[in-house]
């Protein structure tokens, strides 16, 4: 990574401290290189570190004891996972895997405390942050519980960043539609068939990642269906 500093810049619980302050956090920074597919952090890990996602994205999952993982999130730039073992001491049990090629900012802990310590405003982004996190985990787990799996999907498509395409919303699934799936609490499978059809019914238009929304309107009107 050629400047250490954009990954302190655009980082939210970076943001409220002054310039020079940023450049000191920035020389703490451990800049890494993430290659598709690789892991970032395995479960169980001691590591000692927060990661910051400068540019990409990673995939955060736990992983049952039979194998099957659950995805909780995907980080984008600016995202971060470590602070549990940061703020409790112990082990993280998820797994954080690199979707695409990332380069990724790691604070030690240990330099991180003292951080906190010296700029306490950094503490308070941070746990800003996990709140947020907390309250759309709990917003995901009741719609995992009691909504239509087509609501889910409605719903998702919704909330994805939108660009316009010939005139209209198109949005990207920022990871493979099995991770989707697993984000939503539905098989591949039945992702597959409410998305054809959603498709069938004229409201979007499917091309391989990318997905056209046609009728938004109707989409809001199925995702509030319970």
């Amino acid at each position: 990574m050629t400047h250490r500093g954009s990954c302190v810049g655009r980082v939210p619980i970076f943001a409220g401290l002054t310039a020079a302050q940023q450049g000191e956090v920035a020389r703490l920074a451990r800049p890494l290189r993430l290659d598709r597919g690789e892991v970032a952090q395995r479960p169980g890990e001691r590591a000692g570190t927060l990661l910051v996602v400068h540019s990409g994205a990673l995939r955060v999952s736990r992983v049952a004891p039979g194998g099957q993982e659950q995805v909780l999130r995907v980080l984008h730039p600016g995202d971060f996972v470590g602070e549990i073992g940061f703020v409790t001491g112990d082990a993280d049990d998820r797994l954080a895997v690199s979707v695409e090629p990332a380069e990724v900012c790691s604070f030690r802990h240990r330099d991180l405390e003292d951080l906190v310590n010296r700029f306490p405003d950094i503490g308070l982004r941070m746990l800003r942050a996990v709140t947020r996190r907390l309250s759309a985990a709990e917003a995901s787990l009741a719609a995992v519980s009691g909504v239509d799996a087509g609501a889910r999907v409605a719903g998702y498509l919704l909330e994805l960043p939108a660009r316009w395409s010939d005139g209209r919303p198109a949005v990207t699934f920022p990871v493979p539609k099995r991770d989707v799936a697993s984000l939503l609490g539905l098989s591949p499978e039945t992702l597959s068939r409410r998305l054809g059809a959603l498709s069938r019914a004229g409201l979007i238009r499917v091309d391989k990642a990318t997905v056209e929304l046609h009728d938004p309107e109707a989409l809001a009107r199925i995702a509030e269906t319970q």
